[in-house]
């Protein structure tokens, strides 16, 4: 069981990148997490050019593959994790180039596919289940 709320929120779809905030909010009030790791698997991390905020390492379980980081806090940053409660949160943005012979924006694609906080598995719906979202931001 996730002891966090993780939330993926997708801020921009353009045509050549698109970009994520990733907030963790800690609702337990027993515990603080000075010292967390999370990891998400998502088809696209092999494309991400910046990470703010968590310090981030590619893990490449399959050579060939690089879906699946590692994120985790600073540890000036950290601190905010151990207040529970909508004040107990940290996060993130990423950018990430689009490849589009691997992903598409459309069906749940643009969420992970699993996420691990501090090793417990987080629920994640299945692609299905995600509204559809616009492929592109438009032309002007």
């Amino acid at each position: 069981m996730c002891p966090v709320n993780v939330h993926w929120n997708v801020k921009s779809n353009y045509n050549k990148y698109w970009s994520v905030k990733m907030t963790i909010t800690n609702f337990n009030y027993r515990f603080n997490y000075t010292q967390w790791t999370l990891v998400v698997q998502h088809p696209n991390l092999n494309k991400a050019t910046q990470v703010s905020s968590f310090l981030y390492k590619p893990l490449m379980p399959n050579l060939s593959t690089n879906d699946t980081a590692l994120f985790y806090g600073r540890k000036s940053y950290n601190d905010v994790l151990m207040q529970a409660g909508p004040k107990g949160n940290v996060h993130s943005d990423l950018t990430l180039q689009k490849d589009r012979k691997i992903l598409a924006l459309k069906k749940g694609w643009a969420f992970p596919r699993r996420v691990y906080f501090n090793g417990n598995p987080c629920v994640m719906p299945s692609p299905e289940s995600y509204p559809y979202l616009p492929y592109s931001a438009g032309t002007r």
